[in-house]
């Protein structure tokens, strides 16, 4: 017996998450009667109904319903709602980062051979005590490392992520060189791969430092957890895919130098270039100081505010370490203001809670104040519509990635006015 296809009109439609929509129209009988997936009423040759239970919709015996096994292999490394629940610039980062992941992992491989090289495995010669106490030497060379860098730092790396990114992923090759290289040079073996873990254990902090910044970026659905895990069974397959690799390639290099450092060179290039691919691809909607140094020349030059993609495709990733400008925020009262007389020039003629002095050594002092009150009177007439520009355009104006010190200053007579 054929079925009759109705084109009775559907009473509603669903989806999962971001994923294809199907409808579902009433039964004969009564009961709720739904599409298969990616497909209509008349393109499947039975009736079907739902039934309760189960994530992607409770069918669990009917023809057709079942969602595609990629679209299930997919979940297993994608966070739930792809791509609705994450940054637009989620998927070309990870496709870059995978591939900088893969040419790591098989530059490791060559680094850790060197390495074992070099403490004597194979040797019959070698001392297992000797052995024992350089591999000592410098764990403990990078965990002291680690514990300064992480000290200096670590307030540093919210405000410059994509730098600092960049910055982790070329120290780990130049960890990695110096490890290929310590076995030709035995003298200095011992202390060439303290230096080398010292550099290994400082790309640790700035790698996961930065990584948990971009995962804030990335996660659009308070899923955070979602994404860094998912994000870890990405980097998972791809070590695993790197660990096949290595062990065809190792046995093919290792007994020529040559061809050994010239594969390492190889994956080195790859892995710099798709590091910068990757960090290239980010678009950030926050503000630090060098998007917001872009975001406000551009406005006074053009009277228009860049949106997000432009600013970050202009953002310098080499020098951003230094911008040309310094800008301190939060700092203490006594960096800026060393007299009463010079902290009634600063206070007087505005009401914003915060004080603004012009550093400038070779300018007279009083000079300096003049240029602060005209910034004031610049900031009242420009602000409110550089600000109504930020957010018509796409910038996050609710936080920003400026890095601000612990200072603040509280006024007796005026409770409300406090130094930002």
């Amino acid at each position: 017996m054929a079925y009759v296809a109705s084109i009775e009109a559907p009473l509603c439609s669903e989806q999962f998450g971001s994923g294809t929509a199907r409808r579902c129209r009433a039964a004969t009988d009564g009961s709720l009667q739904w599409e298969a997936w990616g497909r209509r009423w008349w393109a499947f040759s039975g009736a079907f109904t739902a039934k309760p239970g189960g994530r992607d919709g409770g069918e669990r015996v009917a023809p057709g319903t079942a969602v595609p096994p990629l679209s299930r292999l997919l979940a297993v490394f994608l966070p739930q709602g792809f791509p609705d629940s994450v940054s637009p610039d989620y998927l070309p980062y990870q496709l870059w980062d995978s591939v900088q992941a893969f040419a790591s992992s098989l530059s490791g491989s060559l680094a850790t051979h060197a390495v074992l090289l070099g403490i004597g495995v194979g040797n019959a010669k070698a001392s297992v005590s000797a052995a024992t106490a350089t591999w000592l030497v410098k764990d403990s060379t990078g965990m002291l490392g680690r514990i300064i860098f992480a000290w200096w730092m670590g307030s540093k790396m919210d405000c410059n992520a994509k730098q600092w990114r960049l910055f982790a992923d070329i120290l780990n090759d130049v960890a990695m060189l110096l490890e290929i290289m310590a076995p030709i040079f035995p003298i200095c073996f011992t202390m060439t791969i303290c230096i080398s873990n010292l550099a290994k254990c400082i790309v640790g902090v700035a790698g996961g430092a930065t990584r948990a910044a971009l995962t804030m970026h990335q996660a659009r659905r308070n899923n955070m957890a979602d994404v860094s895990a998912k994000d870890g069974s990405q980097e998972t397959l791809v070590s695993l895919a790197g660990l096949l690799v290595s062990l065809l390639m190792l046995p093919l290099v290792s007994d020529c130098p040559s061809l050994s450092l010239g594969c390492f060179f190889f994956l080195t290039a790859l892995h710099i270039y798709a590091n910068y691919r990757a960090v290239r691809a980010l678009v950030i909607e926050t503000l630090n100081e060098r998007r917001l140094w872009l975001v406000l020349k551009h406005f006074l030059q053009r009277g228009e505010v860049l949106g997000p993609a432009s600013a970050n495709q202009m953002e310098p990733l080499w020098t951003g370490f230094w911008p040309s400008l310094s800008l301190s925020l939060g700092v203490p009262l006594h960096r800026v203001t060393s007299s009463v007389f010079e902290l009634q020039k600063l206070v007087e003629g505005h009401q914003e809670p915060y004080l603004l002095r012009w550093d400038q050594s070779q300018s007279p002092e009083k000079e300096s104040c003049v240029i602060v009150r005209e910034t004031h009177q610049v900031l009242d007439k420009l602000f409110p519509k550089f600000l109504k520009g930020l957010q018509d355009v796409g910038w996050t104006t609710e936080k920003h990635q400026l890095e601000v010190d612990e200072w603040r200053a509280t006024w007796l007579l005026c409770p409300e006015k406090k130094l930002l």
